[in-house]
């Protein structure tokens, strides 16, 4: 789309604009648009960002003041028009430009091979290039560009007529609102493709609405199709919603037609060059059928690596003068074929539902199935979330249920196959009291779980305990959950505060506590006692604040105390602290057991105070840099070089995407090593690289 010398330009152009504005405001508009179109694709189709978010914020802020004092200026395809202003009552019905047929299936070498022979014979010739491209498990969509415009996007529907959605294809920001067409003398194209969820945007959704205590959302296809048709757009920008764009269903020319739009390969090519995002990079073409089963087999085998869900590969007849020669039937082309991978649902019986209490003593309804093997892994145990759900679903004791597992996501029961039941069935009853303490459960208006309030409920206390001593918490090592739940048992631990105040003789006693051991858990211990504020905040299990929260909480005060007397009205004021989030934190310091828990940590020395307060800003080195630690580290303990990072203006991400810069490796690096390699955009250090960065003025 853009050449390095353009690409240069405008990367010194939006500098340029930060700074000040040309004093023409038609000129200024227009470059500022040109400098976002160009920030939006580097980050959301190459997945190669170049600007800090602040830069991109304050770019954006700049176009958006200057099209409220000059409306005139404001154009369809401006930047600041994806957001649209009102809900959506309903989607009218829209007709596609060309039906939208379904793909025959494959599951095999032989099926391939077999269609193989159909397609010769249909093409009348010999050998026939072939083109493979990933088959996305999403949303279908169908977009149509007039005279170089994004004019409409519709879901699939029937085929025939689908709905139209644009107010939210233009919440997408992989999506173009225009294209470079009218050069090409394209005055009208269909587009179609997939919508799509990142699989790590899709597991960070679904932790905060368990945060919320809300269900998680089943998987990235159903979430992708059920946020397409929300009727709030504001909501669907909110989903990280992305596309996969791979066909040209229709296009209507002033002109001949481009070198580019006679094969199905180069018409994506095609695509990819004029900003869209396409499969381009992970397409092949082969001329013998045997390639084209080998690179099936192949594919299959790295299909958890890719960002997206994937369930399948399509092949398609690469020249368009064949594929109009082969036609279709009613219900799909003869040019195209999807081979399917190996299935990730299998059928089990449900024998029985057990009720867990959680941290926050919320009761989840786990499923007890018979085992079941699913992508790669034994399932026995489902989680139904709550309530709801196993309502909702009609799930009864004695069902033969169809599971489900996508990639790396946890699995879930589709659904009961009710037109196999004989009448021994039994409906789930919900408990009425904690199965654990017997306290009655409660549910609070307006959430799904129902919950024990017994704060001194025995398995909340332990589970408070096993995440205040977690890895992304205090770090304490060598006291994981099965310590914690056997210095429970054995009374010798019954709070967060005991965890400073273990009686080590006792501990000397028990079998597979040597002095070593000892003496590591006692170290782990102390160390932890420094540990920074954000961790500790996070530690101490308040509903609904996770990592992020913990450290804007941290930033914001200078010593932990000063938290026990914010009002809603001053934690709202935060960044990304709605008031639910608000209210659970402004009610567990007014707490006086917390109070008091609290007090006990000071008296042991933890660590209360923030002495980096208001310094995690976005303007250090690192501004708008992402870094990621793996392996062992020798020369840092891993917070310390997570800290550092924050201090300079970098954020820690989780784990290995596109959105990753760096990726930092100690010693007996793994799965994260291997697939930042094959992302090919991360930049690997040592840790000797990773502390000249840290010490290099210009560094990020």
């Amino acid at each position: 789309m853009y050449s390095k010398e353009e690409e240069k330009s405008l990367y010194e152009l939006a500098k340029r604009l930060i700074e000040t504005l040309p004093g023409d405001p038609e000129k200024a508009a227009q470059q500022l648009r040109d400098v976002i179109i160009y920030a939006d694709w580097k980050y959301y189709v190459q997945s190669d960002p170049v600007f800090s978010d602040f830069e991109y914020d304050t770019i954006f802020k700049k176009l958006k003041e200057l099209e409220a004092q000059y409306p005139v200026l404001v154009t369809s395809d401006s930047p600041t028009q994806r957001v649209a202003l009102g809900l959506s009552e309903k989607f009218p019905p829209v007709s596609h430009l060309v039906p939208m047929l379904s793909l025959d299936n494959t599951y095999n070498a032989e099926d391939l091979q077999d269609w193989d022979r159909k397609c010769k014979e249909a093409a009348g010739i010999d050998e026939i290039e072939y083109c493979i491209e990933p088959k996305y498990d999403g949303a279908s969509i169908s977009l149509v560009y007039e005279d170089g415009k994004l004019a409409r996007g519709a879901t699939r529907g029937d085929g025939v007529m689908g709905e139209d959605i644009t107010v939210n294809i233009r919440q997408i920001k992989s999506i173009p609102l225009s294209a470079a067409f009218m050069k090409y003398g394209v005055q009208t194209v269909e587009i179609r493709g997939e919508c799509v969820i990142h699989k790590d945007v899709f597991a960070a959704f679904n932790t905060q609405r368990e945060a919320e205590g809300l269900a998680p959302l089943a998987n990235p296809r159903n979430a992708a199709s059920g946020t397409l048709r929300m009727l709030d757009p504001r909501e669907v920008g909110k989903r990280g919603l992305t596309a996969i764009l791979y066909q040209v269903s229709y296009y209507n020319l002033s002109d001949e037609t481009p070198e580019a739009l006679h094969s199905h390969y180069d018409t994506i090519q095609w695509l990819y060059q004029l900003g869209f995002p396409t499969p381009a990079k992970e397409m092949r073409r082969f001329k013998k059928i045997g390639e084209v089963i080998q690179f099936c087999e192949q594919f299959e085998a790295r299909r958890d690596d890719l960002p997206f869900e994937v369930d399948g590969l399509v092949i398609k007849v690469n020249s368009f003068a064949l594929q109009d020669k082969m036609g279709m039937t009613s219900h799909h082309p003869r040019w195209a074929v999807a081979y399917k991978f190996k299935a990730r649902q299998a059928t089990s019986k449900l024998r029985r539902v057990e009720f867990q209490v959680g941290r926050t003593g919320a009761v989840t309804p786990v499923a007890k199935i018979d085992p079941v093997h699913i992508g790669g892994v034994t399932v026995t145990s489902i989680s139904l979330f709550n309530e709801d759900v196993v309502r909702e679903k009609d799930l009864h004791i004695g069902d033969t249920v169809l599971v489900e597992r996508a990639g790396d996501v946890i699995p879930y029961i589709v659904k009961p196959l009710a037109e196999l039941r004989d009448g021994s069935e039994e409906k789930i009853k919900f408990p009425t009291h904690c199965p654990v303490c017997h306290s009655p459960l409660v549910k609070a208006e307006g959430e799904a779980a129902w919950r024990c309030d017994n704060v001194n409920c025995p398995t909340q206390v332990v589970e408070r305990m096993i995440h205040y001593v977690s890895k992304d918490a205090m770090d304490i090592r060598n006291l994981g959950g099965a310590n914690v739940q056997k210095f429970f048992d054995l009374g010798l631990l019954k709070d967060i505060p005991g965890i400073y105040r273990l009686d080590w003789d006792k501990i000397r006693s028990l079998e597979g506590f040597g002095e070593k051991s000892i003496s590591n858990l006692q170290q782990s211990i102390e160390n932890s006692k420094k540990q920074t504020l954000n961790r500790l905040i996070y530690g101490l299990g308040i509903r609904y604040v996770g990592e992020t929260t913990a450290k804007t909480l941290a930033n914001a005060v200078g010593e932990l105390k000063e938290l026990y007397d914010w009002n809603i009205e001053q934690l709202t004021s935060l960044e990304d602290i709605g008031p639910k989030v608000a209210t659970s934190v402004a009610h567990f310091f007014a707490q006086e057991e917390n109070r008091h828990m609290l007090h006990m940590l000071e008296q042991e020395g933890v660590n209360m105070k923030n002495s980096h307060k208001g310094q995690h800003t976005a303007t250090g080195a690192f501004s708008g840099k992402t870094f990621l630690f793996t392996g062992t580290l020798s020369k840092f303990k891993r917070s310390d070089a997570e800290t550092k990072v924050e201090e300079k203006g970098g954020s820690i991400l989780s784990g290995v995407s596109s959105k990753l810069n760096y990726l930092v490796v100690g010693a007996e690096a793994g799965s994260k090593l291997e697939k930042a390699k094959k992302l090919g955009t991360v930049s690997i250090l040592s840790e000797d690289e990773f502390e000249q960065l840290l010490n290099d003025p210009k560094a990020g």
